[in-house]
């Protein structure tokens, strides 16, 4: 029989490293060495990060406590993110985290929606999501225990930042027995059957390990260095090839949101957190320039300059395999979305929780492999998709950039999908691992102006004035419970976080 594997080197720092670590530590315990190799002269990607509720799910898988981790890595909170110019010019919408209606409608709360509207006798979609109304009041809230509450609807994910949570990372995992080795890389040893073998660093050390996790960035020095895997380019779709970052000063009250602002050559973030608020944007070289988009970031921050602008570039796109022999990439190394809906660190829990539903044994089956290979190529698909869909969906026809994405072909399984909410307003799942929810896919559709042409007949039977007063009844209980939840502010002061100015 195959020998349990005893040896993991993550290869590599950053978010993603750290989070690998401190997954696979605490999946594995005592039975199984986990090192990390990593050398500060090489600098990591983040930037600053917004996040997914996943997010919280895997805190709690390796058992951070969430106030300490707030607290160090100067976390807000999120509710979701609101999308200025993304349909017509002057258009703005909210995509939030709970969902819409109260939880107790028969059926689909969108489709009552769409009956009641076509009468005239519903008001718009943002008055039936508790999250989005706490977003805009600036109000967070915990998850209530008793899910009868109206506050037991406002899921949250955090704004922080990267390089504090990685720090952050790696104390709690040098106190559970992760090995930190300081080194850069210098050559990469090859099995004859093609397996990595070792790794070398300057000075002639060697590292050896049973697996191997590639957290070394856009380059992929094992994934795509030593195997060769290939790269599969999806820049046909997602045009943005380049961003410039920059701090600024805290300007006002932290806002509970992201905030993503189309223009010109691409789009600009904007991510508060508690010391200072995150500025970004993500551009298109065919489309705009380097100095343009720099001069355009910079005259549109809130706040004072407080570092010099980072530039990326970067290819968007997937390695053809994840996991190729023993070596599985993870985070940038695996490939690269853009960060309009605030996926990559959800993409990194994605497929640690893949490689411990696959965990290997030495024998390293190949089936095994293939299947964690189609499991997150489907998971990495459907968040493709779901962004693609900001950009096919645009009413926009100012600038070449928003001409080229409103008219080029998209991916057959999300076109089938814009035609069947356009035709009935059917919103279904591709697969029970969908991540983006029916109430996302209602969020971007209906806020870029897609209107159905008709809806599901079998709603019209309903009582129209008792629907309608049942809908009346949630939007007036989410508009008080609003006024129950703390201000952002308040709940971080509660926290035993700094207040912000």
């Amino acid at each position: 029989m195959a020998e349990p594997i005893r040896s993991i080197l993550v290869v590599g720092g950053g978010t993603a490293g750290w989070m690998a670590a401190a997954a696979l530590k605490t999946a594995t315990g005592p039975h199984c060495q986990v090192r990390l190799v990593e050398s500060e002269d090489i600098g990591i990607v983040g930037v600053g990060e917004a996040t997914v509720p996943t997010i919280r799910d895997f805190n709690r898988m390796i058992g951070l406590d969430e106030v300490a981790f707030m607290r160090e890595t100067q976390a807000s909170l999120k509710l979701g993110i609101q999308f200025v110019g993304w349909g017509a010019e002057s258009s703005s919408y909210f995509h939030p985290f709970g969902a819409y209606g109260a939880g107790r409608e028969l059926g689909d709360f969108h489709q009552v929606w769409l009956s009641l509207r076509a009468r005239g006798l519903a008001s718009g979609l943002d008055a039936y999501s508790l999250c989005t109304r706490a977003a805009f009041a600036g109000r967070v809230g915990a998850l209530n225990p008793d899910p009868r509450s109206p506050e037991a609807l406002i899921p949250a994910a955090f704004h922080f930042d990267a390089g504090l949570y990685a720090q952050h990372l790696r104390r709690f995992c040098e106190a559970r027995g992760v090995e930190r080795v300081e080194g850069r890389i210098v050559d990469v040893a090859q099995r004859p059957d093609g397996f990595i073998d070792h790794v070398r660093l300057e000075g002639e050390r060697t590292l050896s390990a049973d697996l191997f996790i590639d957290c070394t960035g856009f380059r992929g020095l094992l994934i795509e260095g030593a195997l060769k895997a290939g790269y599969e380019d999806w820049s046909h779709w997602l045009p943005m090839d380049r961003a410039v970052a920059a701090p600024c000063a805290k300007a006002g009250p932290i806002t509970p949101y992201t905030r993503a602002t189309a223009d010109a050559g691409g789009w600009r973030w904007r991510i508060p957190l508690q010391h200072r608020t995150g500025n970004g944007y993500v551009y298109s070289s065919r489309f705009l320039d380097q100095e343009a988009a720099t001069a355009r970031l910079l005259e549109t921050l809130d706040g004072e300059l407080l570092a010099e602008p980072r530039h990326l570039c970067f290819v968007t796109g997937r390695r053809k395999a994840y996991w190729d022999r023993n070596v599985v990439a993870l985070g940038l190394s695996s490939g690269f979305i853009e960060p309009l809906e605030s996926t990559s660190i959800h993409l990194v829990h994605v497929g640690l929780n893949r490689l411990l539903q696959h965990f290997p044994d030495s024998g390293f089956s190949p089936g095994n492999i293939a299947a964690y290979n189609r499991r997150v190529g489907r998971d990495v698909e459907q968040v493709r998709d779901f962004v693609i869909l900001h950009y096919h969906l645009t009413q926009r026809r100012d600038v070449e950039l928003w001409r080229y994405v409103a008219d080029m072909p998209i991916p057959d399984a999300l076109a089938e999908r814009v035609e069947l909410f356009r035709e009935r307003g059917i919103l279904s799942p591709q697969s029970a691992d969908d991540y983006f929810s029916p109430t996302s896919w209602l969020a971007v559709m209906i806020g870029q102006g897609v209107q159905p042409r008709t809806h599901n007949p079998l709603y019209d039977l309903n009582n129209p004035t008792t629907q309608a007063a049942r809908l009346k009844q949630v939007e007036t209980a989410f508009a008080e419970a609003t006024t129950r939840l703390p201000l952002h502010e308040d709940y971080l002061r509660a926290a035993g976080m700094a207040a912000p100015a």
